[in-house]
């Protein structure tokens, strides 16, 4: 079974989000890159507003290209930008070092919309 950290909140397209931090890295599950297979480049997102829903950037591997949606609406204030050279860290540790980009939430109750670790995981089946 995917690692599935019980902090974090979940979108069905596999964006996580920390609802416990102000400023919170996004990035995508150990499910969702483990079915993408090997990363090999990442389309960082550009800093500014997001709404929550929105595509922001592409993940590509070695199957296929994936759009990255942001889980809650706030503003890009960072980006990872040692994907670029690293992308294969959102293989090797998606919920640390593999981190996309950092969100500063417009409101943490927004959070609450998402799924919690139990229902992700029920989703996945």
């Amino acid at each position: 079974m995917s690692n599935i950290p019980e902090q974090l909140r979940f979108r069905d397209s596999h964006e996580w989000v920390d609802p416990t931090q102000e400023i919170s890295p996004v990035g995508i599950t150990d499910h969702a890159q483990a079915e993408l297979t090997d990363v090999v480049f990442v389309d960082l997102p550009k800093l500014g507003p997001v709404s929550a829903g929105q595509q922001v950037c592409v993940i590509e591997s070695v199957k296929a290209a994936s759009d990255i949606y942001s889980p809650v609406s706030g503003e890009i204030v960072e980006v990872n930008e040692t994907l670029t050279s690293e992308p294969g860290l959102i293989n090797t540790d998606p919920y640390g070092a593999g981190w996309i980009f950092k969100i500063k939430m417009d409101s943490a109750n927004e959070t609450s919309a998402l799924m919690d670790a139990a229902t992700y995981k029920a989703h996945l089946g």
